[in-house]
């Protein structure tokens, strides 16, 4: 039975099913690390980098998960229902496929997406001797090539990469705070991984001077097996609550500009009744009296005594 339709016999108990209850704001995603049963020292220490990139987010496994995702995900989603995870990077080696990477994450613990990249060429972190990121610091992506943009497979590998690295979501973030980049660049039918640190040096005016340094990993990509959910069920993954979509506000536009502009309703508003500022001039003379006429302005009589 689901967690939803279990009853807690305890408080901890409780506190445990709250936890995992769905919210309208989602917590952040969490990423499983393992390896298969057969990896190699490239894989291996592939993703310990890897985890270094995401923690503290991420779940590393150390022991051997003898499992083979593309023809039986049933381990991954037992361990995805453990740890309330919502990625995963598997890790394994074997004469057919060498180095191989298979990212893929869930939807209500089941598999959705699934891509798997052979790793051609890679350098690790502690090969590139120069200073790193603070750990957890949340990264900018950035993709370059047409293919993700224009091919179906390349379109759902960008959106399962910035589902990985993406961080936290913040409401805002200062200038020193954009330190760590990760760059993706389609190209040849092969995906390239950089990683780069941000420097801001002094440039004589008020904006510095930016410059990269590579700080690692670095990763040469081949794509080759996939397992892609269906329209329908990528559409149902997407779908937001209605109490978090953005309501439309009436009778408000923007210009040009971005100037705002509001537009009130007001009923109709007899003027006979106003109160306007009195003044010596309007005022009646003593034993003058008012005579309104039908259509016509009022006239002053005066009376004799």
């Amino acid at each position: 039975c689901s967690l939803q339709d279990q009853k807690p016999k305890t408080k901890r108990s409780k506190r445990f099913l709250e936890r995992r209850a769905p919210k309208l704001s989602e917590d952040l995603k969490s990423a499983m690390i393992m390896k298969g049963g057969n990896t190699s020292q490239t894989v291996t220490q592939a993703l310990k980098d890897i985890y270094s990139l995401k923690k503290p987010n991420a779940v590393l496994y150390k022991k051997k998960n003898i499992t083979r995702p593309f023809e039986d995900s049933t381990s991954l989603e037992f361990f995805s229902k453990k740890t309330d995870c919502s990625l995963f990077l598997f890790g394994s080696h074997n004469k057919k496929r060498p180095n191989n990477f298979i990212f893929g994450r869930l939807f209500d613990f089941h598999v959705l997406d699934m891509i798997e990249l052979g790793i051609e060429k890679y350098v690790s972190l502690s090969e590139i001797k120069t200073s790193k990121c603070p750990e957890g610091t949340k990264p900018m992506l950035i993709f370059a090539g047409e293919a993700f943009d224009t091919d179906n497979e390349h379109k759902r590998l960008k959106s399962l990469l910035t589902d990985f690295f993406r961080g936290p979501t913040v409401s805002a973030v200062r200038l020193a705070g954009l330190e760590h980049i990760l760059h993706f660049t389609a190209l040849d039918g092969k995906i390239f991984m950089r990683s780069y640190r941000c420097l801001l040096k002094k440039s004589g005016c008020r904006t510095p001077r930016i410059e990269l340094e590579e700080i690692g990993p670095s990763f040469d990509f081949v794509l080759r097996r996939t397992h892609l959910a269906s329209d329908d069920l990528y559409k149902l993954a997407h779908k937001q609550p209605k109490a978090l979509k953005p309501r439309k506000k009436k009778n408000v536009s923007y210009d040009a500009f971005g100037t705002k502009f509001g537009r009130v309703h007001m009923q109709k508003q007899d003027l006979s009744k106003l109160h306007t500022r009195k003044m010596k001039g309007l005022r009646k003379r003593k034993g003058e009296v008012v005579e309104e006429q039908d259509g016509q302005e009022p006239k002053v009589a005066k009376v004799e005594s």
